[in-house]
């Protein structure tokens, strides 16, 4: 009898600690590289070390506190610094995320990635993700062999954000530093401090204290599961180039686009996408061969309101480089401009 009662009480832990693992969200961590995953000379360097160096398996090992918060698997997509992502990477990206979130077993996904070009990859997945499920990216501004990398607490927070039930129907994250923030709105600001992602403008979607998320607001813009984009059968992306506006802007580089066969241009204009007479004859000449142009702000903040004095559309509150994002995904869709700057006021 004694066995008996000893067998049972054995049986019932053992299914309820399978039942404990079983029930906690599944979440997959895509990594493409970056500092996350950098490794340097010495503990005390924090700059000149080699991005991409760490494999995903060995991040998720790092942190094995994830484990009381999710069922953690670990993909390799790449392996690189940030600086040299392409669209055709993002593209395959976006596919595979669509892929994953697709899947019943599968309820989000953390996107490790270098924090040069994170918020042009986090902002193209914004709008061709067709899922409400959290898909969170983050990273590190420290290689992980340094004294106090950020890495391993960003990785653990955005496993924790991507956890939460009330994470879903948010759009694309960015998790550093305790912050929450839109993949529509944030953006690098500083080239080496840790509290770099901001959204100067709209600010923050919330906080992570002490491990626990605090959801302040959600974005209004059109995201995810409403966007129109769909790009899970698509081979490539449009080639979409960004024209720099300064004091005497060369006409040429205009030349240089419609030579290249461009689809799109973002002119990067002074103030607020203010156009110099070399660049308003290249921008003509570049419509005239069929191109579409959009002015944003190189700036970095604030709204380029429309303009009849002025060629090209506008981007709206959207930077040089989102910009360009959005320019190249929604030429996937149509090339008429009117539609496309739509997409600009309500993307």
């Amino acid at each position: 009898m004694k066995i008996r009662v000893f067998m049972a009480t054995v049986l019932l832990l053992i299914s309820h600690c399978v039942f404990s693992t079983t029930s906690l969200p599944h979440i997959v961590i895509l990594a493409t590289g970056g500092t996350i995953a950098g490794t340097a000379a010495n503990n005390t360097q924090t700059a000149g070390y080699k991005s991409g160096e760490l494999g995903v398996q060995t991040l998720i090992n790092a942190v094995p506190e994830m484990n009381n918060i999710a069922r953690v698997d670990g993909e390799q997509v790449a392996n690189i610094g940030s600086e040299n992502m392409t669209s055709d990477i993002i593209l395959k990206l976006s596919q595979k995320v669509n892929a994953l979130l697709a899947r019943d077993d599968v309820d989000g996904v953390v996107i490790t990635h270098g924090t040069d070009t994170l918020d042009e990859t986090a902002y193209f997945l914004n709008l061709t993700v067709k899922s409400d499920k959290p898909v969170v990216f983050t990273a590190a501004m420290r290689p992980a062999s340094a004294i106090s990398a950020d890495g391993a607490m960003n990785l653990l927070e955005a496993v924790t954000v991507a956890a939460d039930p009330n994470a879903k129907g948010r759009g694309v994250m960015v998790v550093l530093n305790d912050r929450i923030g839109s993949a529509r709105f944030v953006t690098k600001t500083n080239a080496t401090t840790l509290d770099t992602f901001k959204a100067p403008e709209e600010g923050y979607l919330g906080v992570i204290v002490n491990g626990q998320p605090q959801f302040e607001t959600r974005v209004e813009k059109i995201h995810t599961l409403r966007s129109v984009f769909d790009v899970r059968n698509i081979k490539k992306l449009p080639n979409v180039v960004i024209i720099y506006g300064y004091q005497d802007d060369p006409e040429y580089m205009y030349d240089a686009a419609i030579a290249h066969h461009a689809d799109g241009i973002i002119y990067a204009g002074t103030g607020a996408g203010s156009v110099s007479v070399r660049s308003d004859a290249g921008i003509k000449k570049a419509e005239k061969a069929g191109i579409i142009v959009v002015r944003a702000s190189r700036a970095g903040n604030g709204v380029v309101p429309l303009d009849k004095g002025q060629p090209g559309l506008v981007s709206d509150s959207l930077n040089p480089a989102k910009a360009r994002v959005l320019l190249m995904t929604a030429l996937t869709q149509t090339h008429k401009p009117e539609l496309i700057q739509n997409y600009f006021s309500t993307y």
